[in-house]
């Protein structure tokens, strides 16, 4: 379950609406996507039908079909937003993703240490690492975040970025960051912001 409401300016926030917390945050964006984006959202299903009517439903709303080579026997349909963002609408079945949600899974192209990295800064526990690949996920549930592991694809500058909102002191957030290999960009707008250890930049608010 997701529930709305509006965010500062043109924006609006989707509340996970379970015990995981987390927010997803919308905003127009300044510049135009160049390529396929290295994060999409994979939805999950539990029927044949409810990925016919949510396909059909985003369609309504201004989705359209994207090809990314997935080839006609894919058992998940490719889609992408008004503004061309990639998301995947799975078909029923998917074992890894049960009991996740709607939003079953933030997808990310990156690299096993950045797996590792982002499980010690979020205190998530690590659900998978084989292969290469890694996912966290809150020990209150909700969606996973999984990393593919190369081949890497090119930063296109245009993609979703991770804000944090620490309880505590957020200069000493920052700094147990850089102490897991996050690396300070600079302060501006009442946030800090780092990278990860693949070169992702993301926040951490400060609120000044």
């Amino acid at each position: 379950m997701l529930d709305l409401e509006r965010g500062g300016g043109d924006g609006v926030a989707l509340l996970s609406g379970n015990d995981a917390g987390y927010r997803l945050g919308f905003r127009p964006a300044r510049a135009r996507k160049t390529a396929q984006n290295r994060s999409h959202f994979d939805l999950t299903t539990s029927s044949p039908q409810e990925q016919r009517d949510i396909v059909a439903r985003a369609l309504d709303l201004g989705a359209r079909h994207a090809d990314i080579g997935q080839g006609p026997d894919a058992s998940h349909v490719v889609l992408a937003d008004p503004e061309d963002n990639e998301f995947c609408v799975l078909g029923p079945g998917n074992a890894f993703l049960a009991g996740c949600g709607t939003i079953g899974a933030l997808a990310c192209d990156g690299s096993r240490a950045v797996g590792r990295f982002w499980s010690r800064a979020l205190g998530w526990p690590l659900v998978w690492d084989q292969d290469e690949e890694t996912a966290v996920q809150s020990p209150d549930g909700g969606t996973k975040i999984t990393w593919g592991g190369p081949p890497f694809m090119p930063d296109a500058g245009k993609d979703l970025r991770l804000d944090l909102a620490p309880d505590g002191d957020p200069q000493t957030e920052v700094e147990r960051l850089i102490s897991l290999g996050a690396k300070r960009l600079g302060s501006a707008g009442g946030a800090v912001s780092l990278t990860d250890p693949d070169g992702n930049e993301f926040r951490v608010l400060t609120g000044r």
